[in-house]
């Protein structure tokens, strides 16, 4: 049972390694989100546009860009100018954005505090990279939740940002750790986030990437929430635990692209 076991595994991790290099491909860049960021190539641009980009990174990915492309104009196409220069009058520009549920007065409020967090804690990845524990980096996520709303704040925006101490599997916020800190030597992800392993990384868990991880056995637990996440986690560390999060192109190629 065990060496059927074995054998299993290794094949699973043939199959999906052979998918990662079908889909970790520029390729990829132009249909998904992260095509926005790649507008870029100022480090502080790149991670602002990824990290707006990934909060409204849920429905149809052809809307997300739209919408994501749309805040990257109002801004000016500078995104981390724009952030740190602006005034409380040029936020009126943003009146009338809406993404599903995130709307005008949300992204009015990351604005101001993206400008918070480069001017008193050093950036984003100075939080995120201060706060990863047990090889991982969810608390991380955690902390940089509470730094972000640490300023006057309306309620209906903290659900914008997801919290994986509270049960979450924090897709969207796992996506953009995906694209800054892993470098994939493919074009694809920026690696521009060096003071964090890509090890601690976790798969952006969505509809696509769960069942077909179910359909694996990768996955046993129906919800795709932080319980989830850590199982899934679990497993994808075994197939590499260097860089466990390559598996997402795998998981979501397959979802996505082949109705897997």
């Amino acid at each position: 049972m065990a060496a059927r076991k074995k054998q299993v595994d290794k094949e699973i991790k043939e199959f999906l390694d052979e998918k990662v290099i079908q889909y970790n491909t520029t390729n990829f860049i132009e249909s998904d989100p992260i095509s926005i960021p790649h507008q870029y190539s100022l480090k502080e641009d790149i991670e602002i546009s990824a990290f707006l980009t990934s909060t409204i990174a849920w429905g149809k990915r052809q809307m997300i860009i739209k919408n994501a492309q749309k805040m990257m104009s109002l801004m000016g196409e500078s995104p981390y100018d724009f952030v740190m220069s602006h005034k409380s009058n040029n936020l009126k520009k943003f009146d009338g954005f809406v993404h599903r549920t995130f709307n005008s007065e949300d992204l009015k409020y990351f604005i101001s505090s993206l400008k918070n967090i480069y001017s008193t804690q050093g950036g984003m990845e100075s939080i995120f990279s201060k706060n990863i524990s047990n090889s991982s980096i969810q608390p991380a996520i955690s902390e940089f939740k509470k730094v972000f709303f640490s300023i006057p704040h309306s309620v209906r925006t903290t659900k914008h940002v997801s919290d994986p101490l509270a049960g979450s599997a924090a897709k969207r916020i796992n996506m953009m750790l995906r694209w800054l800190v892993r470098n994939d030597n493919a074009g694809v992800d920026f690696g521009i986030w060096k003071s964090i392993s890509p090890s601690v990384l976790s798969c952006p868990l969505d509809v696509h990437s769960g069942n077909v991880a179910r359909k694996l056995e990768l996955l046993t637990r129906t919800q795709n929430d932080a319980k989830a996440l850590f199982e899934l986690d679990s497993k994808l560390r075994v197939l590499d635990s260097s860089d466990p999060v390559k598996y997402d192109f795998a998981l979501f190629g397959l979802g996505v692209f082949e109705n897997f």
